[in-house]
């Protein structure tokens, strides 16, 4: 997580972020990077066999809170792993 604020809020991001990964098989990656210009973080998640999404988180639509990313990433991963 980078340039995103609040640091106590991207504490609890991170582990949401690791918690729905946990039981995932293979290496992944999720990247929350923060914009000076505007309320939107750009959200990276990467994982094997070539898996890559990108999504623009909106604070202005609440995504920035931590369940909001959690099911995000839920909606974002693949249903196979």
């Amino acid at each position: 997580m980078h340039n995103t604020g609040d640091s106590g809020a991207g504490s609890e991001i991170i582990a949401m972020v690791e918690h729905v990964l946990s039981d995932k098989p293979g290496d992944w990656r999720v990247s929350i990077v923060g914009s000076r210009e505007n309320d939107s973080w750009e959200m990276k998640i990467e994982g094997p066999k070539g898996f890559e999404r990108s999504y623009t988180v909106a604070g202005s639509a609440g995504e920035h809170e931590p369940a909001a990313i959690r099911d995000l990433i839920l909606k974002l991963l693949p249903s196979s792993t």
